[in-house]
């Protein structure tokens, strides 16, 4: 079999546009158009806000943490490898495999959830149809080239930003009088008076921060991009600043829209306030344009999924973490066996959905939601570890190209941070199988990695290792 370590490489194809937009819109997504209104009605207006602001500090200190991290070593499996490095291979097979299956898993539920949306405007064309001509779609613009992803990410992305945009002005003109509403007389700040803000106290807060955290999730694709781009160390650096002001000031602005306009226990009933909101003010076409919008976001949020699993599979059949088939590249230089593989699996996903929702599904989207936090708490500590082993051999940190501020603390405090919203499930029962799900599946990654794998990549690793000293 061909050795991995002398095949071609990935080629850094992607601009610094390209990596902003991946980063910016694999968080503007169903989290923002769908669930806002659900986070709103559970801890009302101000424990939104309250939450979405916690989730913006926990938001920067992860991504300050990956950024010295991709500056420093901008390969692409990003966290997976820093983790293996810094943390131990076990954490980085077991990270690696959980992040894989819960971002591939989350793949398959958005063909579902794109093909249930086609029906707004084709009633009778069943949703498996369109299910595979998005899937279709989206293999395609990933087998191509890494250019072609990025490209369609960044228009994906563009049409979700305008859109957030332009809501973001109608409804300020909504709440001040400046366009009427059609049911309703002028909201002004009423439904923010003090009394309303926190209608379930405070407590509500950590438990609705998973919704808040989910929605946040993406941000992360920065670090697994880092090792297709050009010029990581100006790059990277500049989208994460960029990218974390517009993050928080588009999700703030919407919550405190959206909590002005209509009263908390309103946004639980509404499918999609962004559509309530569009049509009470006269919007034309407002239902099939939001619609539309969605759609571009399901099909971004689907389109980076099957990135972020195909480019962790690869790095980590370069480590002997998963067959060695899945690290070949096509002539194009894509992983397209890597692909082939995340295709299937979501396919897998996607037929659990209709078989077997009880079981199967529940337990790879409860991966999927606890894979999220858990790699965030992964970045934290691989910086940490990363930083500590790198000032005692002898590094000083003003040779760092991009430095975490107020280091030990930063990575510190996201961990506990992580760690709080993860016993705080605990004690939520409707979110409480799926912390059990994700973290038994954790276990019994690092268990196989222990028993199993452990001795097979440490001999793979000397083997190179003594190829490399006979060149």
């Amino acid at each position: 079999m061909e050795d991995l370590q002398s095949h071609e490489q990935l080629n850094r194809s992607m601009k610094r546009r390209h990596l902003f937009m991946l980063s910016l819109g694999g968080v503007i997504g169903t989290g923002l158009f769908l669930n806002a209104g659900y986070t709103i009605n559970q801890a009302g207006a101000g424990g939104a806000l309250l939450g979405y602001l916690v989730g913006g500090l926990i938001l920067y200190m992860v991504m300050v943490c990956l950024g010295e991290l991709a500056v420093h070593m901008p390969v692409t499996g990003s966290f997976q490898k820093y983790a293996s490095k810094y943390i131990g291979p076990s954490a980085g097979f077991s990270l690696g495999w959980m992040y894989f299956v819960g971002s591939a898993a989350t793949a398959g539920v958005e063909f579902t959830a794109a093909g249930i949306l086609m029906k707004h405007w084709f009633p009778h064309v069943p949703i498996w149809v369109w299910c595979a001509v998005f899937i279709a779609l989206l293999f395609t613009l990933n087998a191509l080239t890494t250019r072609g992803f990025a490209e369609a990410e960044y228009w994906f992305a563009g049409i979700k930003v305008v859109a957030v945009i332009a809501f973001i002005f109608i409804g300020i003109a909504g709440i001040f009088g400046f366009v009427s509403f059609s049911d309703r007389p002028t909201p002004f700040l009423e439904n923010l008076a003090p009394t309303g803000l926190f209608p379930a106290g405070i407590a509500i807060v950590f438990v609705t921060m998973m919704n808040v955290i989910f929605s946040y999730q993406g941000s992360e694709l920065i670090g697994i991009a880092a090792g297709e781009s050009e010029n990581p160390e100006k790059n990277i650096p500049r989208a994460i600043r960029n990218v974390l002001f517009r993050i928080i000031v588009f999700y703030l602005a919407s919550i405190m829209i959206l909590s002005a306009i209509f009263p908390s226990s309103e946004l639980g009933l509404l499918e999609s306030p962004f559509v309530t909101l569009m049509t009470i003010a006269g919007v034309p076409y407002a239902a099939d344009i939001m619609n539309f919008i969605i759609l571009t976001a399901i099909l971004s949020v689907g389109n980076s999924c099957l990135y972020a699993s195909t480019r962790l599979l690869w790095a980590m059949a370069h480590d002997g973490m998963a067959p060695k088939l899945f690290g070949k590249l096509s002539k194009r230089k894509v992983p397209l066996n890597a692909l082939l593989f995340t295709i299937s699996f979501s396919l897998l996903s996607l037929l659990t959905s209709f078989i077997a929702a009880d079981t199967v599904f529940v337990l790879l989207m409860s991966i999927a939601g606890i894979s999220v936090t858990i790699s965030w708490m992964g970045i934290a500590l691989s910086q940490y570890m990363f930083r500590r082993k790198f000032i005692k051999a002898g590094g000083r940190v003003e040779d760092l190209q991009y430095k975490v501020p107020f280091y030990p603390f930063v990575p510190l405090f996201c961990l506990g941070f992580c760690l709080l919203i993860l016993v705080f499930l605990a004690f939520d029962p409707t979110q409480r199988i799926g912390l059990f799900y994700g973290i038994g599946f954790l276990i019994a990654c690092i268990v196989f990695y222990k028993f199993k794998l452990a001795k097979k990549v440490e001999l793979s690793k000397n083997m190179d290792s003594s190829k490399e000293n006979s060149m």
